[in-house]
């Protein structure tokens, strides 16, 4: 065993000192301009932004969750429709449908991929479903072909929740390709964070785009004229720069996390479940999620030897308190249920050395030799 380590789970200095001065440049230009909201900085990550993601529109916003909420009121549904997504991904996803009156239906997930089961989503549908949010967990998209001629075929809205998705893709497309809308996060530990809150709108439709210009800034077209009533729901533009100075170094940062998981594929025991990375999809890995058992005193044993690991996430959404209401209970969602028992996310950031890497294996292997 080689000598201590102490790896965090996330490493956001060293993230932020891998580009040091490229971040401090951005932010001190725009503190000398003090041009804090709106303005040529925003302007300047939604194009670039655009342009990675290969869309004709982004839009910033004030977090992952407003970008949900915004999508949703995209949609344009009615009090009461039903809106389709999966229990095993973090709250901002269900709490924006309650957010607009709507009704939240669950669909249990594949085993294998953590994603939406597909089969189960066709045969849920029915007159009162509106749309669909799809959550690409933990960096990797389903075969959003398939779910889009599903939604075609019943004139479902489709929204892709790309908060952990950044830079992932399904057939070479990136989210927003598929979805009528995807939404992203800038949370400080994505694959692409700011320094606080932010988030985006990516979409292909003019008419929808529009709409969420308007809706993130108060619905106003001038400073003192307003279209329609919105929202604050701005990104700021200091949060917008250093996202500008991030997303050049994206495509690098995305190619060594890959590199990552698959040192890991390679070298991780066998009686560990690995993700499963499908055919026809580019993973991400915004978290490397391993499947184990005693997981607990695995936890306890990494965190004794400095490695810091975390669950993503241990309580599926139907079983949460907050959703007492919607009458779920234990067994609807057996896979949601499994995997919230056995799955453990272990460092991933692209900064990790090839020694934090072993360290982190070979503490792996010796619990489970014990």
């Amino acid at each position: 065993m080689v000598k201590f380590m102490n790896i965090p789970l996330v490493d956001l200095k060293a993230n932020y000192n891998s580009i040091k001065k490229e971040i401090d440049d951005a932010i001190h230009e725009v503190i000398d301009n003090t041009s804090f909201i709106m303005g040529k900085y925003l302007k300047n990550f939604e194009d670039n932004f655009a342009k990675f993601a290969h869309a004709k529109h982004v839009i910033g916003c004030s977090s992952g969750t407003t970008a949900v909420h915004l999508a949703l009121i995209g949609a344009e549904l009615n009090k009461g429709d039903e809106v389709i997504t999966v229990p095993n991904t973090f709250i901002a996803t269900t709490e924006c449908i309650s957010y607009i009156g709507c009704k939240i239906k669950f669909v249990d997930v594949d085993e294998d991929t953590s994603l939406i089961d597909i089969d189960m989503l066709e045969k849920s549908i029915n007159q009162k479903t509106k749309a669909i949010i799809v959550v690409h967990l933990y960096g990797q998209m389903p075969d959003m072909k398939r779910i889009r001629e599903i939604a075609d075929e019943h004139g479902i809205f489709v929204i892709e929740d790309s908060a952990q998705a950044h830079a992932a893709e399904w057939d070479s497309n990136q989210p927003g390709y598929y979805g009528d809308i995807a939404s992203y996060s800038f949370f400080p530990a994505k694959n692409l964070g700011c320094f606080g809150d932010g988030g985006a709108i990516v979409t292909n439709n003019d008419e929808i785009a529009e709409k969420m210009r308007l809706l993130v800034n108060h619905g106003r077209t001038e400073k003192y004229e307003h279209k329609i009533e919105g929202y604050n729901y701005r990104l700021d533009a200091l949060q917008a720069a250093i996202l500008n100075a991030k997303l050049p170094h994206l495509n690098k940062w995305t190619d060594q996390r890959r590199k990552h998981a698959k040192y890991y594929d390679n070298n991780l025991p066998e009686n560990i479940e690995l993700p499963i990375e499908k055919e026809h999809a580019k993973h991400v890995y915004y978290m490397y999620e391993i499947r184990v058992k005693k997981r607990n005193e695995l936890m306890q044993y990494l965190k004794e030897n400095g490695v810091n690991t975390g669950i993503h996430y241990p309580i599926p959404l139907h079983l949460q308190p907050a959703y007492e209401k919607l009458e779920h209970k234990k067994g609807d969602f057996p896979i949601s249920e499994k995997l919230a028992d056995e799955i453990l996310s272990i460092p991933i950031y692209p900064e990790l050395s090839k020694e934090q890497l072993d360290y982190i294996i070979e503490n792996i292997k010796v619990f489970y030799n014990k």
